[in-house]
């Protein structure tokens, strides 16, 4: 995975764990509500529809994450609130997996979008594939993949020579 070495240092995420005081729009300097996407997300994070923003593989990264995704498919692309949700929540779980179950030190997140669809994707180090586990209506745990079936219109896995992509793609509605 390019620019996601197994040696590299995480560096640290302001809105996560870490303060960023002074800093506008970080929740710990008075700026919007915690898991409210600040104005200058994008500027703190980096813009995963223009290139692959890196995160360390920590649980506070998959806050960062819902908030980018949020700020590009809400704000940035117009999409609707109740697809944007559903991408903010299917995010949430494929860094979950990522964090979780790969021991990787960091993970990226990428967005693409073309005519009538977008594809969100999350890369890690590891060649270990996710799996679609059935699930019963007490489990607890073991849904993130269900969800990802359930909501998405189609989902995968690129096994890459140095790790995996895990991907979905929605449709949009505007072709």
């Amino acid at each position: 995975m390019a620019g996601l070495e197994e040696s590299e240092q995480p560096q640290p995420l302001c809105g996560t764990a870490v303060t960023c005081r002074g800093v506008p729009g970080a929740p710990e300097s008075g700026g919007p509500a915690p898991g409210a996407p600040g104005p200058v997300v994008l500027d703190l994070l980096g813009d995963p529809s223009v290139d692959e923003v890196p995160f360390p593989s920590r649980p506070e990264s998959a806050g960062a994450a819902r908030r980018l995704t949020h700020r590009v498919l809400l704000d940035q692309w117009g999409l609707s609130p109740q697809l944007t949700e559903n991408a903010v929540l299917l995010v949430s779980e494929l860094v979950g997996n990522a964090v979780r179950h790969t021991g990787a030190r960091r993970f990226g997140l990428r967005m693409l979008r073309r005519r009538g669809w977008i594809r969100i994707e999350v890369r890690d180090p590891s060649r270990g594939l996710p799996c679609l586990m059935p699930v019963r209506a007490l489990d607890v745990s073991g849904r993130g993949l269900f969800l990802v079936d359930t909501l998405s219109d189609r989902w995968g896995v690129d096994l890459l020579p140095r790790g995996k992509t895990t991907w979905f793609e929605m449709r949009t509605g505007d072709r």
